[in-house]
């Protein structure tokens, strides 16, 4: 029998040449030829943590001491949390990156604010500015109504303690609006605003301008609804029965 002996050749592919021993060889490069790489970019979130109680400040803590703990610049800042001497010249520092934020109060505040005009009586919030209550209001007003609807309650400038809550509010915003944070923390903003410690409007027109790389994380029993449609997160906690 005769074998015949088949010399199989190299399969040319198109833009490839043989090099030795026909072995296929990549094309030269285009000089002007260049990869693209995706530049990733930083959005920040809102993210809120409700809860029909107190309890959802802990998990959030731990959070953002793992933020600062990797590096990132921390606020949290407590709204109606008081007892201990803070206040802005007293903050707390932690991992050096966290700053830990109360307001210079007696106690924990859990009533509404005790004198008080009504937010839509208020200068519009048309920017950051905080809202001044009208001068001619001098009578308290009722009971702190639903948060961002006309008749909740702002309070009147010789209230020591919407003082305090202004006082680390208007830091926040600061420091919110600087570019200075990666992270906001603010617990309990919601009851603060339906308690009568803060004007809703300003707060909602705050967040809207806020650097977009910015994490801000809402917490307490009680949110305005224009801030949950704010929110991209939204986190729920409840009790088991």
């Amino acid at each position: 029998m005769t074998a015949s002996l088949i010399q199989h050749q190299p399969r040319r592919e198109p833009g490839r040449s043989l090099g030795p021993a026909g072995r296929p060889q990549a094309a030269a490069r285009s000089s002007t030829t260049r990869s693209l790489r995706l530049v990733a970019q930083q959005e920040g979130l809102i993210q809120i943590h409700t809860a029909p109680f107190r309890g959802s400040f802990s998990g959030v803590f731990s959070q953002a001491l793992r933020s600062a703990g990797l590096g990132s610049r921390v606020l949290i800042t407590q709204f109606l949390k008081g007892g201990v001497d803070q206040g802005l010249e007293a903050s707390l520092w932690l991992c050096g990156r966290l700053q830990w934020l109360r307001p210079a109060v007696a106690g924990c505040l859990s009533e509404p604010c005790a004198t008080a005009v009504p937010c839509a009586m208020a200068v519009p919030c048309a920017t950051a500015e905080p809202c001044a209550p009208a001068a001619s209001v001098v009578s308290a007003a009722p009971a702190a109504g639903p948060s961002g609807l006309a008749g909740s309650p702002l309070p009147t400038a010789s209230d020591p303690d919407r003082e305090a809550v202004e006082a680390v509010w208007a830091y926040s915003r600061d420091q919110l609006l600087g570019g200075q944070l990666d992270q906001l923390v603010l617990d309990e903003l919601g009851l603060a605003v339906d308690l009568g410690y803060l004007c809703a409007a300003e707060v909602t027109a705050t967040l809207e301008r806020r650097p977009s790389h910015v994490d801000v994380i809402l917490t307490g029993p009680a949110m305005p609804a224009a801030l949950m449609a704010m929110a991209d997160q939204v986190t729920q906690l409840r009790r088991g029965f």
